[in-house]
């Protein structure tokens, strides 16, 4: 089942990105290194077509040191953009981004010509977090829940450099199906959006796949890369005193477990995607949503013209070429 998430207040973050961006000289995208790919917003990329980009990939001290190699490489190669990564362990990271800012527009900073710059991402990607970084003090609200910023602020992070935060924002659809659950399982999305036992799943199948040693090293449990998604969540369970009366696996802990412990990094350093992947699962996606989209103008032209608000196409009319015969 397809995962969504687009509360009203997203609705009003997008309107006000729209308003802002006219002004804005660089974009700053604060992306999950786990999912770099999944936490990219394409709406966003939209609303900022244009403008210079700085990718940055948070929490990277969370994720798989290679393949944040290999996203930080996919994002730099980009025209317009520049990609860097970002964890808690950073003593300057305000520097960084300033530097990477000025890079990208070496004609702003002045007081006649301040920086201007937008920072966004997904909900709960710890930007508020950076945010109080960069600042030396409390200026944004933090908090584990998705969804906790509500309102732009403006933050001075130096004479001539100016910050817009904005809130958490997802996007209205999301095409690839993947990516629904990765966010979910990295707590992008609202927690009465999904199944914790259906993400669990899918986080599972992954792992055994990519990071079968870790899950085993976590759990106590052999032979991972040989099972299904639900006998590694059974065992957990098992090996978890996840227990209902009789000796049955309480499934929904066990999946509260194992997604926990990936937020957590308790398993290790994981990152569930790599920018090949992504690729092959955003065209299949788009391909679906074409086909989707053919299915729906077809329900819909046959809806007016049953309601009598189109005229009925004509049936058996012969060609031009037919008719000059």
């Amino acid at each position: 089942m397809a995962i969504q998430w687009f509360p009203g207040h997203m609705h009003l973050t997008r309107k006000a990105i729209e308003e802002r961006i006219k002004e804005i000289d660089v974009v700053i995208e604060l992306l999950d290194a786990r999912l770099p790919g999944s936490s990219a917003n394409p709406m966003l990329a939209q609303l900022t077509a244009g403008k210079p980009a700085l990718k940055v990939l948070n929490k990277q001290d969370l994720a798989d040191p290679v393949r944040t190699q290999e996203w930080l490489a996919h994002f730099n190669a980009l025209p317009g953009t520049r990609a860097l990564g970002l964890d808690a362990s950073m003593t300057s990271p305000a520097k960084v981004l300033v530097h990477a800012c000025f890079e990208l527009a070496p004609n702003r900073g002045t007081m006649v010509k301040p920086m201007r710059v937008l920072i966004c991402g997904i909900p709960n990607v710890g930007k508020s977090t950076l945010i109080n970084t960069l600042k030396g003090k409390r200026a944004a609200v933090t908090g584990d829940e998705a969804g906790v910023t509500k309102i732009e602020q403006r933050i001075v992070l130096q004479d001539g450099f100016y910050l817009f935060d904005t809130p958490g924002v997802l996007w209205p659809r999301i095409i690839v199906a993947k990516s629904g659950y990765n966010l979910a399982a990295s707590g992008a999305i609202g927690r009465n959006a999904f199944d914790e036992e259906e993400v669990a799943l899918e986080l599972l199948d992954y792992l055994r796949q990519h990071y079968a040693p870790l899950v085993e090293a976590r759990y106590k449990i052999s032979g991972v890369a040989d099972q299904t998604d639900e006998q590694i969540l059974e065992a957990v369970g098992r090996k978890r005193g996840a227990l209902l009366p009789g000796g049955r696996i309480n499934l929904q802990k066990a999946a509260d477990l194992v997604i926990h412990d990936f937020r957590a990094a308790v398993m290790g350093r994981i990152t569930l995607e790599t920018p090949a992947e992504f690729s092959q699962w955003l065209a299949h996606g788009q391909k679906l949503d074409a086909e989707r989209q053919v299915k729906k103008d077809a329900i819909e032209l046959d809806r007016a013209v049953r309601f009598k608000k189109v005229p009925r196409p004509p049936r058996g009319k012969p060609s031009d070429e037919e008719s000059s015969d």
